[in-house]
């Protein structure tokens, strides 16, 4: 199959924040599902916790306590899960979190990934950066990312699941990779 052909799943999820004696947990992901060519499926939601969230961490995102009051957990979202992130490769920016986060539900049948902080790396080793949002700007993809999903910024799960998505697709576009097989992005 070729990449042109391939439904991707871009996903990210932002953290409660670190604490002593306890892991990180996930409180919102944010999913963008599609061929490249396309406009992509967005889902995102808050995430419901067992503890609060740090103040560093809502630093960082602006996402606190309240928002999560009524929010499902990550174990009920697996349906949903499943029927986005199972079609296909996933692709995340710096993807370790997010196959740390997924790889806690049952089966994990996810993957496989397409890192685009790897990605750039080889193809832009003299950017100035290699954070998503300097990436997204300095490619030209903010203004479509902001048109896309309106009125988010970056440390929002779907805006950053969105920029992956984006970022990716600029790259098999700008290489001429449409019809490459998959695996080259490996």
């Amino acid at each position: 199959m070729t990449i042109s052909e391939t439904t991707f799943a871009a996903i990210d999820f932002e953290a409660a924040g670190a604490v002593p004696g306890s892991p990180d947990v996930p409180i919102q992901i944010g999913m963008a599902c599609g061929r490249l060519t396309e406009e992509p499926v967005l889902f995102d939601s808050y995430l419901a916790i067992d503890r609060p969230v740090t103040v560093g961490a809502q630093r960082v995102h602006g996402i606190n306590d309240k928002q999560l009051k009524d929010a499902p957990t990550l174990l009920q979202l697996y349906p949903t899960l499943q029927k986005h992130l199972g079609q296909g490769p996933l692709i995340a920016h710096a993807h370790g979190t997010e196959k740390r986060f997924l790889a806690a539900l049952p089966g994990h049948p996810f993957g496989p990934w397409v890192d685009t902080l790897t990605l750039t790396r080889k193809v832009y080793p003299k950017a100035g950066s290699h954070k998503l949002g300097y990436l997204a700007d300095s490619l030209g993809l903010t203004p479509t990312l902001e048109k896309m999903i309106p009125q988010r910024s970056w440390h929002d799960a779907l805006f950053d699941a969105a920029a992956s998505f984006l970022v990716l697709g600029h790259l098999v576009q700008e290489l001429d990779l449409a019809n490459e097989p998959f695996d080259v992005l490996q």
